[in-house]
């Protein structure tokens, strides 16, 4: 399994890819980060082709159950970010995937 890549990786790895200043990229992310927060509190759809689609999902308030003790416990309503891979790049993670396992198994 891979490892988990955070934010100031991502930052690194743009800065190296692009020859620009590390500083520069942050601002970058958090650019386009702070952009996405912002459309999704205003209920917008961000779509990017190829990437993938987010969307805010309402969850209505439910009773759960609290798995150590068992006792019913009362969920508050949520709005919660909802992703989607979008078909390109499933189909590429995918493919990559498969062939990487077959080069490790032969």
């Amino acid at each position: 399994m891979g490892e988990t890549m955070i934010r100031s990786m991502l930052v690194s790895e743009l800065a190296e890819r692009l020859d620009i200043p590390e500083r520069t990229c942050q601002r970058i992310v958090s650019t386009i980060v702070t952009t996405i927060e912002d459309a999704l509190i205003d209920g917008n759809r961000i779509e990017i082709r190829g990437f993938g689609t987010f969307a805010v999902k309402y969850r209505p308030a439910r009773r759960g159950r609290n798995p150590l003790s068992g006792k019913t416990v009362d969920v508050p309503p949520r709005y919660t970010v909802h992703f989607r891979a979008g078909k390109a790049m499933r189909e590429t993670v995918d493919f990559q995937r498969l062939v990487e396992e077959k080069a490790r198994s032969e």
